[in-house]
Formats: C-alpha cells, sequence, structure tokens
C-alpha cells in the first residue's frame, strides 16, 4: 500500500504526489505550515490522544491516506463542550473521519457494574474524562454544527459494531443503527484501510458523498428498499426480542467477503444498507501497513503529563496477525475483523523486531507476537480461499471440523526467526492462543517450543467455564480439551525441568449459566487449590452474539432458550468464584442456598464456606470503615478496580500469558 498512486492506477493530484514523513501528521495549524500544509485533505478526529503507532486505528487511516498522496490532520480527544478543538485546522478539502478511538466510549468509560472507570490508558497521563460517551455522535454534531453538510465519515469499532440496531446495555434498550444518529454520511465497518482509500480517490474526483453508495466495506443510509438480505425493521427488533435473536443471526453472516449481498435494515421511512466487507488484505498489503513512516510514539504534546499509558502496553509487541475464526459469543472481533486469518511475512515481522532492538529503552524482551489469537496464522482451511466461511458449521467448536489446516509451521518459523535475531533475549506470547487448535497441530513442534522459550513461569489459559451448557453457549469446547491440554503441558514441562504451571481464567454471569453452574465452578476452583487473581463478570457489549443472548433470553444461532442471569444472582455468581474473601461471605452463602447446596457451608472438606462467620468479617473494608453494620455488595467491592484492566492483564495492568 505504500507504492506511487501512478504504479497502482489510482487518481491523486499532481501536487500531492506521496513523500517520505518521518514527522508526526499534525495536530496545529502551525505543525501544517512546517509540513508546507495550507488546507488538510481531510481532517481526523479521534477519541484517543494522538499515538502514531500501528495498534492505534487513528494513525494506521492516517498513514495510508497520507501514503497515496492526501493530507491528513489529526484532532485528538477535543473538548466536545466547546467549539474551538473542532476549528483548530479549519475545514478539510475532502471531508471529516471520526472514531470513537480504539474502544467503544461507553466500554472505555463503565465497568460491568456501570461505575465509571478512574483511568482511561488512551488518553494523556491516563486521565479519565476526556472523551463525551458515545463520542462519535457527540463529535459529528459538532462537526455539522460548525461545518455544515461537509463529507463526514465514520469508523472505528464503536461505528463498526453499532452499524445495525443494537442493544446497548447502559440504556438497556434497542438503539438504532449508529449513522442515523450520528447524522454521518457514511459508515466504514472493519478493517478500513481499502475502503477509506477508495473513499477518498471518489471524492478526489469530484464525485458528492451521497452518491458513495455502493463502495464495499461501507454502509450508508437509503430512501429505497433496494434489493438484498432484508433484516427485521428497527421497529421491530426494538420490540420483539424474536426478531432481535433472528436479526442477529442474519448480521452473523453478514462479514463474509465472498457473499456479494447487501444486508438492508429498515429504520423508520429510511433504510440502512450495508455493502459486502472488501476483501482481505493480501500478505503484501498486509506487510505494507506496517512498512508506513510511523514514529511509534505518542505527539510530543504529551509529555508533560508522561505520555500515553497505552503504548506502554504495544511498544514492544508485534502485531502478527488479523481476523479470528474461533468465534466465542461473548467477542465481537468475528463482526468486526472478520474470520479470515491473515498474517505478515515472517520478513515483516522480523523487520519490526530489528527496529525494536534499536530502541534506546529495549531490554532485550519482546512482549507479544501475536493478534487476536497468536496461533491462528492463515485462512482456516482452502475453502475460505474460495467461498468463504461455512455458514453451517463452525471451524472449531463444539468439535473441529475435518478440513481445518492445523499447521503452526508459518508462525513457528516467524518464532524462531525474531529469537535469533542479535539484542533478543525472550520472545514472549502473551495474546490468546486457542489451545484447541494447538492440540490439533500435527509434529506438535509449537506446543513443545511454546513451552520451552515463550512462557515465564505461568501459563495463562482460558477455558473460560467448567460446564458443558455454558461452554456451549459461549462456543468453546469441551471442558476436557482444556484438561487434556493442560496434562500435555505438564508432561513437556517435566521434560523440560522448567517447573511451571497453568493459571486458568473463567468467565462469570455469561448467558446459560446457572446457580449451579456457578457452583460447579466453585467446587472446581477449590479442587484446584488456588483462586484465581482476576474474573472476568461477563459484560454486554455491542455486537456480539452473547449480547443478543442476554437480551433476548435466546441463543440466536440456535434460537434455543437460554438462561440469563441478571442483578443480584449475577454477582452471586461471580461472588462464587471467589468465595474465599469475606466479603463475599454472605452472598455465597446466600448463592449456595437458593441452589440446594447446603453440603458445601459447614465445616467438611468439601466445604466452600464456614456455617457462620462474625458479622465484623463479612462486611467489606469500606463498611467496617464507615462502621456501616449492612455489608456493602460484596460482589461490587472491588469490581471497579477489577474492570479498568483489560481481560488479558494482571497486576499493575501488565499483560499475561493467556490461551483461549
Amino acid at each position: 500500500m505504500n507504492k506511487s498512486s501512478k504504479d497502482s492506477g489510482q487518481k491523486v493530484r499532481a501536487d500531492k504526489t506521496p513523500k517520505e514523513n518521518k514527522g508526526f501528521l499534525p495536530m496545529s495549524k502551525k505543525e501544517m505550515q512546517a509540513q508546507g500544509i495550507t488546507q488538510c485533505d481531510f481532517i481526523l478526529v479521534t477519541g484517543d490522544a494522538y499515538v502514531d503507532h500501528p495498534s492505534f486505528g487513528a494513525a494506521i487511516i492516517g498513514r495510508v491516506l497520507q501514503s497515496r498522496g492526501f493530507s491528513v490532520g489529526i484532532i485528538a480527544q477535543p473538548k466536545w463542550q466547546e467549539n474551538a478543538d473542532f476549528m483548530q485546522l479549519g475545514a478539510p478539502r475532502l471531508g471529516f473521519l471520526v472514531t470513537a478511538g480504539n474502544l467503544d466510549s461507553m466500554v472505555n468509560h463503565f465497568t460491568v457494574n456501570k461505575k465509571r472507570r478512574q483511568e482511561d490508558v488512551y488518553a494523556p497521563g491516563g486521565k479519565a474524562g476526556l472523551r463525551p460517551d458515545r463520542a462519535t455522535i457527540v463529535y459529528c454534531g459538532k462537526i455539522r454544527e460548525n461545518f455544515g453538510e461537509i463529507p463526514l465519515i465514520i469508523g472505528g469499532i464503536e461505528a463498526s459494531l453499532r452499524r445495525f440496531a443494537h442493544y446497548d446495555y447502559w440504556q438497556e434498550k434497542v438503539r438504532r443503527p449508529i449513522l442515523f444518529d450520528s447524522r454521518a454520511d457514511l459508515l466504514v465497518y472493519g478493517m478500513g484501510e481499502r475502503a477509506i482509500l477508495e473513499i477518498a480517490e471518489n471524492l478526489e474526483a469530484g464525485i458528492p458523498v451521497h452518491q458513495l453508495t455502493h463502495i464495499r466495506g461501507t454502509a450508508v443510509i437509503s430512501r429505497e428498499a433496494g434489493e438484498g438480505v432484508m433484516l427485521p425493521s428497527t421497529e421491530s427488533v426494538s420490540t420483539d426480542t424474536k426478531a432481535y435473536a433472528e436479526a442477529t443471526a442474519q448480521i452473523y453472516q453478514s462479514n463474509n467477503a465472498h457473499d456479494p449481498q447487501v444486508y438492508i435494515q429498515p429504520t423508520g421511512n429510511r433504510y440502512l444498507w450495508q455493502n459486502p466487507p472488501q476483501p482481505p488484505l493480501s500478505q503484501a498489503e498486509f506487510d505494507d501497513l506496517y512498512d508506513l513512516p510511523f514514529t511509534y510514539r505518542w505527539h510530543p504534546a504529551y509529555d508533560p503529563v508522561g505520555g500515553v499509558p497505552g503504548l506502554n502496553e504495544v511498544k514492544f509487541s508485534i502485531t502478527a496477525n488479523r481476523g479470528c475464526y474461533g468465534n466465542c459469543t461473548f467477542c465481537a472481533l468475528a463482526i468486526h475483523q472478520g474470520k479470515y486469518v491473515q498474517m505478515r511475512s515472517r520478513d515483516s515481522i522480523v523487520r519490526e523486531a530489528k527496529r525494536m532492538t534499536k530502541e534506546p529503552d529495549f531490554k532485550g524482551y519482546i512482549h507479544d507476537i501475536g493478534g487476536p489469537t497468536a496461533n491462528f496464522s492463515h485462512l482456516a482451511c482452502k475453502k475460505q480461499a474460495v467461498r468463504g466461511y461455512c455458514k453451517d458449521r463452525e471451524c472449531l467448536a463444539p468439535t473441529p471440523c475435518k478440513n481445518i489446516d492445523s499447521s503452526h509451521k508459518p508462525y513457528l518459523e516467524t518464532l524462531r526467526a525474531v529469537r535469533k535475531l542479535p539484542g533478543i533475549k525472550k520472545v514472549f506470547i502473551r495474546s490468546g492462543i486457542r489451545y484447541d487448535y494447538l492440540a490439533l497441530d500435527p509434529d506438535k513442534a509449537f506446543f513443545r517450543e511454546l513451552v520451552e522459550h515463550h512462557i515465564s513461569g505461568q501459563l495463562r489459559v482460558a477455558p473460560e467455564h467448567v460446564s458443558e451448557t455454558v461452554l456451549a453457549h459461549m462456543g468453546k469446547p469441551a471442558f476436557n480439551v482444556y484438561e487434556n491440554f493442560v496434562r500435555q503441558f505438564k508432561q513437556i514441562d517435566g521434560q523440560l525441568g522448567k517447573n511451571q504451571f497453568v493459571l486458568p481464567y473463567f468467565i462469570t454471569g455469561h448467558p446459560g449459566c446457572t446457580l449451579q453452574d456457578a457452583v460447579k465452578l466453585a467446587e472446581y476452583i477449590r479442587e484446584m487449590g488456588f483462586f484465581p487473581e482476576q474474573v472476568q463478570d461477563f459484560y454486554p457489549t455491542p455486537g456480539s452474539v452473547a449480547t443478543a443472548m442476554y437480551h433476548t433470553g435466546v441463543n440466536p444461532l440456535t434460537m434455543e432458550a437460554v438462561y440469563v442471569p441478571k442483578g443480584r444472582e449475577k454477582n452471586m455468581q461471580r461472588a462464587l468464584v471467589q468465595y474465599n474473601k469475606r466479603e463475599n461471605y454472605l452472598l455465597v452463602h446466600e448463592a449456595l442456598t437458593k441452589a440446594y447446596r447446603d453440603d458445601l457451608i459447614g465445616t467438611g472438606k468439601k466445604a466452600l464456606i464456614p456455617a457462620k462467620v462474625k458479622k465484623s468479617e463479612s462486611q467489606s473494608p469500606q463498611a467496617k470503615k464507615t462502621n456501616k453494620t449492612r455489608p456493602a455488595k460484596p460482589a461490587q467491592a472491588k469490581q471497579s478496580k477489577i474492570n479498568q484492566k483489560d481481560k488479558s492483564r494482571g497486576k499493575n495492568g501488565k499483560k499475561i500469558n493467556r490461551i483461549h
């Protein structure tokens, strides 16, 4: 993607030919002037601080446009209560681009218990509150207020996962497609490099934005129904949970690059059109993204406050792939990045590793070479390349497809090449690895080298639960697959004399999980002999199949009824996993009583909690401090702090080794 416009046959103004630029994209008029820009072609408004690193979507889009000769200005975390920040770069020549940032703004702001977070790792100094709730909508409103009917394009994960009518956990209602509330002209969904270039080239050619209704990887609003897959209307899914579940099942199939159909959702007297997705990037195109002239730093404007914490976690990590065919229902990745796995070439990853070794603060440790699922390094099977993914079955769950290509050789060869580089002491794998896929590797070499070279002391794995019913609704394999993996790990670890161990990771309160299932998980933890440091309470975020289950009580993929724990019971399920904490005693006692498991209360070897506990010991530290006699809500006592961290992070926000 760093080829010249002439070579690629794409139209760019003669005075806008690509030039190497190792500086930052401009954030002020002064920086524009220093780069010889009198008017930006595009202005990109983002809810994150400006970090010029390919882990930040705004940086990638800005650099991709720049590589084709377009000038791009950045307005990062503007003060939305006033107009000045939106006016600081003037009006763009071709249009505004808007993203909420690397996270949905509501997820960024609130814990699962809907409490305000106290930190934002994507803001200068980690300061919270520098972006608004529903940032995409708010930013678009300010742009329309100040610039009228200028071309306005939205993208990023917030826009992508809210492109259809969607359940909003924070308002507890179904909201209409975000294009209608934002009043934007176009929505780019998924990974938007190709779509944004096509939009830019059409605008450059003088085609009005309202005529750009045909671009793949975009959604638009139309006054005509058109031909395509007709989804239940926004009004229908807002009032009928069955219709919502049916729409979710259809949307789940809408990200197939080999499916040429338009997906249409009536909304009021208009229609949302989702065009077919863009085809995946070739490996050469994927490599080109990481050859763009990123500075790999936060903008110097943030130096006085210590920079942007979010960069620290990715500074010495390498993105090796994108896409995932694992399809856990609590994850919306299949709807955003898609099920097609693309991997960078070994040479491209080695180049990035070499660059890291030259950084003055590099200590010899690469924290990760991975992606959404680190050990997915190619398409799931040969058929995906010509037919797309299957509509009638998943690649791995409940059992692996017989056609799956389980070779780990490309990924393993890349890891070996990076390990050999001068200055590299250790290469960790800290992004998720799918352990059921790992078990299918025909030569087993990757498993052995994972244990020998790529973890340190402990390997956090994610079986997510022990109940077969819950695992089925999660889209996860049977629990015995995890147990077999642990046995193999211990065998290899023993052969190597490493004395390393596995730490499992669990989700509580997931749709399908009854109180009895939660007790079963607590009993498993008792048998393990140690307690998980972190527990993730299920968070109904936009776009996921599990969120549809939470809202409707139906699994959209099977249309079977699903038990959905909510409210106090959801808190009880979470408390059961940490039944050893004194502040959880009353909730655990109530849960065991309601589950008719009084046998787990008392002094026996199998007991989870004693029959009685002193009132002072059953109170949370906060309640004791304020001399309250009523215990604090136990499951919420530590929740705000825990949910500030990504579920793949441990103490102090540091990433931990984890396997899906």
